[in-house]
This record gives structure tokens, sequence and C-alpha cells, in this order.
């Protein structure tokens, strides 16, 4: 019973660490990568989609972003999307294609960034502890209804307890690479 418990609290952490990932992956660093626009969204005929449904977005050298839309009647709405986003980028167009310069960014830039990376790390982790603070809810719940004994729920919350730790420590290490990155010249 309580094996289950386990799993799903690895599963569910496991998740909040992708999500981390994947904002991660938008802090823009110095170098060109797809991944920096995937939080933006386009207005298309009336609704937000991803910028990646409407157009596709290449990397051709390692400071420029080039962004093909399928369509020309898009071709405004991805640039103010763009330019309404946080990325601080300005998107030149010429009529059939988006070319994003990615400038080497300042020393200020580079610690307002690693400000903003800290923020989302330390959601991760809030995310991680509100996981196993409610698993460990749960396990009380079932020793107070005898559905699992004293010896082992002590034992599930140690096993919580290294699950937490372990996403915690990958959290960790998520923030020193990205942050090297980020502070990278």
């Amino acid at each position: 019973m309580d094996n289950k418990i386990q799993k799903e609290a690895d599963e569910r952490m496991k998740k909040a660490l992708e999500t981390i990932r994947h904002e991660i992956a938008t802090i823009r660093t110095g170098k060109a990568t797809t991944s920096l626009l995937d939080g933006i969204k386009v207005e298309y005929y009336g609704s937000m989609v991803p910028l990646q449904q409407v157009a596709s977005v290449s990397a051709p050298e390692a400071r420029l972003l080039v962004i093909q839309p399928w369509e020309r009647a898009v071709l405004s709405a991805v640039v103010k999307a763009i330019q309404r986003s946080e990325l601080g980028l300005n998107p030149v167009d010429d009529g059939a294609v988006i070319r994003l310069a990615i400038p080497t960014l300042t020393e200020e830039r580079r610690k307002d960034l690693v400000k903003h990376l800290g923020k989302v790390i330390e959601d991760g982790r809030v995310r991680v502890r509100t996981i196993r603070r409610e698993t460990n809810d749960d396990l009380k719940k079932l020793e107070r209804e005898h559905k699992i004994s004293e010896d082992d729920g002590k034992r599930a919350h140690a096993e919580v307890q290294k699950i937490h730790d372990r996403y915690i420590a990958l959290l960790d290490e998520l923030f020193e690479k990205k942050q090297a990155e980020v502070m990278e010249v």
C-alpha cells in the first residue's frame, strides 16, 4: 500500500522537475537555442497558440534564430509576440522570415537572469516539498486508520524523504549548470 504512495510521490516530483527543466530552457543565455522561444504565444485567427504551431524555428548560427512562419499573414503577429515577451530581443522581419540576433548579455543582465533562475528553482523546491508534505499526510492518515503499521509508516516516511532529497539535489544541479551557462561570457 505505502509503496504505491511512494511511487506516486516519485512520479509527481519527476513531473515537477520536468516542468522546471522546461521553464529553465526558456531562460536566455548568450547562445541561440530554439527552446528560447518555447514560451511564446502568437495570436492566430483570434486564439493564442504556441509559436511552434505557426512557424518553424531554427538556429543556423550560434547567435541567430530564424523563424519561418507557415503563412505570411502571421508574420506581424509573431513579431509582436516576441516584442511582448520578456526576452529582450529585437526581431527583424524581412517579409518572409524573422531573424532574431542574440546579443551578448551584459553583466547586469546576466545577474538578473541568475536571480530569475533562482526564483524558478525555488518554485521547483517548493513544489517538491509540497508533494513530500502531502505524501507524508497520506501516510499518517493510513497509520491512523490502521491500514499500515507504525513501523511501515516510519519506513515509508524515510523513503519519501530520500526521494525528496534526490529531487532537491537534481534541482540544485540544474541551477548550477544553468547558472554557469548564463554567466559564461
